[in-house]
């Protein structure tokens, strides 16, 4: 046999109720190193529970003939599977890549959608102005559906570059909740409109299907308009949509690394 998949997967059960209660990986004689244990873990008192009365744990191997990331890979799955019913205390290697448990009723990042990496033109004048913007952490579209839909689509933790026409480049954010409505829009637990803000027209339409959306973002680096970033010549990404990814344009994602000091590979994580 291969030395690289000599690893298995292995289950203990409770042959008074059949219940699974322990779920390993190993090789060689590993499956029953845990019989001679002692100690006070939930695993021990189980095992010790069942021989009082008379019997011994069913160890089945569920996988066999694994290298060893299979076989931790196997054991993830399974541990996952099982919940909290096990006397395992840890979750297993891999545990990051799986669900958290009882979060069906959730929609999670990674899960049940996948973060994006997204340009959004800030539209600068009438409804929209980047000072306001900056100061009071969002980004905003509006004065007809086909202006908001395209900034509703936003999801938490999406990341944003902001994109001021004529200028260039002026934020990186990450989304922190998704797009409402003017009117539902609350900043330090006041409506945006109450603020002092450099436009005041923010809630025209704001009753209707015209209304201005606002998507809440926390600014991870952030300039002022004269400062804005952007070099002729470069064949920079820049469009005259609300929102478009910018997935594989490579050269503006490199350019607003360099510019904003960031690695977007580390923020979308």
């Amino acid at each position: 046999m291969d030395l690289e998949a000599a690893y298995y997967v292995y289950v203990y059960i409770d042959p008074r109720n059949g219940e699974e209660f322990y779920i390993g990986k190993g090789s060689g004689d590993r499956k029953y190193a845990h019989l001679s244990h002692n100690d006070n873990s939930e695993k021990a008192v189980r095992i010790r529970a069942i021989r009082s009365e008379g019997f011994e744990p069913l160890i089945k191997v569920v996988a066999t003939r694994l290298d060893e990331e299979q076989a931790l890979l196997v054991e993830a799955a399974l541990i996952w599977k099982s919940g909290d019913v096990l006397t395992n205390k840890i979750s297993g290697h891999f545990a990051d890549k799986f669900r958290p448990q009882d979060t069906w009723h959730l929609e999670l990042p990674r899960f049940d959608y996948t973060n994006g990496l997204y340009y959004v033109n800030v539209g600068d004048g009438g409804t929209r102005c980047w000072e306001d913007c900056r100061q009071y952490g969002y980004l905003s579209a509006g004065q007809g559906a086909k202006y908001s839909d395209q900034i509703r689509t936003l999801e938490k933790g999406d990341i944003v570059a902001a994109y001021l026409t004529g200028k260039g480049y002026v934020g990186i954010g990450r989304v922190i909740e998704k797009a409402v409505r003017e009117n539902s829009f609350l900043v330090n637990g006041k409506l945006l409109r109450n603020h002092k803000l450099r436009l005041s027209n923010i809630s025209l339409n704001s009753n209707n299907e015209n209304s201005e959306y606002m998507v809440r973002v926390d600014w991870i680096r952030s300039v002022d308009r004269d400062e804005a970033k952007w070099r002729k010549g470069k064949k920079l990404f820049y469009s005259r949509l609300i929102r478009a990814s910018l997935a594989n344009q490579a050269k503006t994602l490199e350019f607003l690394e360099q510019e904003f000091n960031i690695h977007f590979e580390d923020l979308l994580e």
